[in-house]
């Protein structure tokens, strides 16, 4: 037969089950702030990235500076249009290629 437990020993699981479920939901928020603290470091990275790359530009062609976002991006894609360019590109890319091996 099946032993029926006290009132208190209920009481006493409940409890213990709903510290438990706390338990749970913090390491489960710990796990959603972890990811999100690592996609916005991925977004801080990107970021800077383009900051960077972009401070490149007007760097060597002060004269971006002056152009509209329309027009800078019209710009941009003339410039990556050129087979010279395409090139150039191409063979940044397979001298990075090759470094990493």
């Amino acid at each position: 037969m099946l032993k029926q437990k006290s009132l208190a020993q209920l009481e006493a699981e409940r409890a213990a089950c709903e510290r438990q479920l706390v338990q749970l939901q913090h390491k489960a928020q710990q796990y959603e702030n972890r990811i999100a603290y690592c996609e916005k470091g991925e977004r801080r990275k990107r970021t800077h990235r383009l900051i960077t790359r972009g401070a490149a530009v007007e760097s060597v062609a002060p004269a971006v500076k002056d152009l509209t976002e329309v027009e800078f991006y019209a710009f941009a894609e003339s410039v990556f249009a050129l087979p010279e360019v395409q090139a150039l590109l191409s063979e940044a890319i397979h001298t990075h290629d090759q470094g990493r091996a």
